[in-house]
């Protein structure tokens, strides 16, 4: 569990799971059985920020350590940072063998920043490292259609995009509300409410007789 990286406190218990579809619900309860390592299949989660998809990803990533599994979470950057160095050090053979160790790695924010044609081809190198190897999973904001931002070059995207989506479950929450979002906008109505009820309150006046019975 140390070694994973997974952070604290994200699992399936501590996640509003009745805020998803039941059809989201339903792919999430077959995910937890750990039974897509044993093909190799990935797993994406793909949605604007703010619907959970780290938070769930993270506690995939918990049940199949306890489970027995091996798994290591990391932001992608991170991830591709650490490549990076190992190819420039000439021990990148090396470094996928450390990869490959754990049953499933996890990619957090896969997209989220703008990638140079070195990162782009260590990430698409170590994609390429565990199709129908092992498995990963993905959290990302964007769509397909928009991996283009990731790996820059048409045939790259296209051969990115078969290898992850050839064994995989997808799970679509494009269309679920961003928590936080829905956590401010609630705060804000209730700020609104509280002035509002304060403004609403009667003045209180003091006559004189209070006054001298005040005094």
């Amino acid at each position: 569990m140390r070694a994973s990286g997974l952070p604290q406190d994200k699992t399936l218990r501590t996640f509003h799971l009745f805020k998803l579809t039941p059809e989201l619900q339903l792919q999430i309860d077959r995910l937890e059985g750990g039974g897509f390592l044993s093909s190799s299949t990935n797993v994406i989660l793909a949605g604007k920020p703010g619907v959970g998809k780290s938070h769930i990803a993270a506690a995939l990533g918990y049940e199949l350590i306890l489970q027995g599994h091996p798994v290591l979470w990391t932001p992608t950057a991170n991830l591709v940072q650490r490549l990076l160095a190992a190819k420039r050090d000439l021990r990148l053979p090396q470094e996928f063998a450390k990869l490959d160790k754990f049953a499933c790695v996890l990619l957090d924010d896969i997209g989220y920043g703008q990638h140079d044609r070195d990162e782009m081809e260590v990430l698409f190198t170590f994609l390429s490292e565990r199709y129908e190897n092992k498995s990963v999973i993905i959290t990302t904001n964007l769509v397909f259609s928009e991996w283009n931002q990731i790996f820059k070059n048409p045939m790259t995207t296209m051969a990115a995009i078969d290898r992850v989506v050839h064994h995989a479950v997808i799970l679509d929450m494009m269309e679920i509300e961003s928590y936080r979002a829905a956590e401010a906008n609630n705060q804000r109505k209730l700020q609104r409410a509280t002035v509002k009820a304060e403004a609403q309150k009667p003045a209180h006046v003091i006559v004189a007789g209070d006054q001298e019975a005040a005094d």
